[in-house]
């Protein structure tokens, strides 16, 4: 079997607020992260990466260390592509996907420093004459895309994971609608739930909790560890040891994060260590029912979609009842609180009250993390906080 080599390409490289402290390959597209989508459909994990520079020490469980040669017969794939489950890779020289490269078989060697900036297209790799085989899946050309497309690629996932594993409805569930429910074996999900698959199914996965008084709205899928707390959940990807509580809809949540309390969160993204104090509201549409700006690298663009909440950056904590504007951007270790609401763009490693806040101190940002990382168990190591220095140094290079 081709060793499978990730690529993160200089487009996924400035999805902010993200990309500052996690490569392409841990984000969360539909149920799964990229790297384990490509890894389902190669039929063996990633041998390695190529990412950001800045990425090398990027550690998390399920990390991919970054690549030190690709040898003649490898696979590498672009991680914007988000795959298709359902696909397996057969036997190609190039794999197309929606009339784009996916992935290419390596006719020769390959030097990660050609790779280094992620300005090389798969397509310059691509010998004359090979065979060609195409897979499904769709593209992540804007960050945004992360959520606006969720919704089908949820509905995608948990039908080809569900039917594979070990379920059973619980007797005393409210089911409502006609697509499938997947409850694995080992999640609880309490009296008084109702799970309505009427536009989707639903897929909540061994050592889920779901509490009574929660109203599920398909498609769905809760990862092991969640424990759901009542309220209405609609739409959504919900990463591992995550709790949740409140109004969710349309949001994807990497994992280890918090929101145990009431607030509406609707359209978004959250990072992996993220922690919504109580009453955090999110607004998901204009007055105007305009499509909604929003900031990245390149400046503030128009999105040309109507729905767009908040995209939350690694280790971002909120104060209680704070208030945050439709398509709002808040960098990675960014603490804010405050009775003001923040700018749409919060820079990451900000901390303070609302419009007048100042930066992180580093030795402070880590001590923080590393006690909310303690609180699940995980020990944030040597690597990780060389990781998040790196992080910390090149955010003091933008302007803030």
């Amino acid at each position: 079997m081709s060793a499978l080599f990730l690529y993160d390409d200089a487009r996924a490289r400035a999805f902010e607020p993200f990309a500052l402290t996690r490569p392409m390959s841990a984000m969360r597209i539909g149920a799964l992260p990229t790297r384990d989508r490509w890894a389902r459909v190669h039929g063996a994990p990633a041998a390695g990466a190529i990412a950001a520079p800045a990425h090398e020490d990027f550690e998390e469980n399920g990390a991919i260390d970054g690549a030190r040669d690709l040898p003649a017969g490898a696979i590498l794939a672009n991680t914007r592509c988000a795959v298709s489950l359902a696909t397996r890779l057969r036997d190609a020289d190039v794999w197309m996907c929606d009339g784009r490269v996916a992935a290419v078989k390596l006719d020769r060697a390959v030097r990660p420093s050609m790779l280094a900036d992620g300005r090389l297209p798969l397509e310059e790799l691509v010998r004359d004459g090979g065979s060609v085989a195409t897979v499904g899946g769709r593209w992540v050309d804007e960050v945004w895309h992360l959520v606006t497309d969720l919704l089908v690629q949820l509905g995608e996932d948990a039908a080809v994971l569900g039917p594979e594993l070990s379920c059973e409805t619980p007797p005393h569930a409210v089911v409502i609608g006609s697509h499938p429910v997947f409850v694995e074996r080992g999640a609880t999900v309490e009296p008084f739930v109702v799970l309505d698959v009427s536009a989707g199914p639903i897929l909540v996965r061994r050592g889920a909790t779901v509490r009574a008084f929660t109203r599920m709205v398909g498609p769905c899928v809760v990862d092991g560890g969640v424990t759901i707390l009542g309220s209405r959940i609609h739409g959504c990807s919900i990463g591992e040891s995550s709790i949740i509580h409140g109004e969710l809809s349309e949001t994807v949540v990497i994992g280890h994060s918090n929101k145990s309390h009431d607030g509406f969160v609707g359209h978004s993204y959250l990072g992996r260590w993220v922690n919504l104090g109580a009453g955090t509201i999110t607004s998901n549409l204009k007055n105007t029912y305009g499509s909604v700006p929003l900031w990245t690298p390149e400046g503030m663009r128009d999105t040309g979609v109507q729905k767009l909440g908040t995209l939350f950056g690694d280790h971002v904590k909120t104060g209680i009842g704070l208030r945050l504007t439709t398509g709002s951007v808040v960098g990675a270790g960014a603490n804010i609180f405050g009775a003001d609401t923040p700018p749409k763009y919060v820079p990451p490693f900000t901390w303070g009250d609302g419009r007048s806040a100042g930066r992180y101190q580093i030795e402070k940002f880590l001590e923080v993390a590393s006690r909310a990382m303690a609180r699940r168990h995980v020990a944030m190591s040597d690597r990780g906080r060389r990781h998040l220095r790196r992080a910390f140094e090149r955010a003091q290079q933008e302007p803030g």
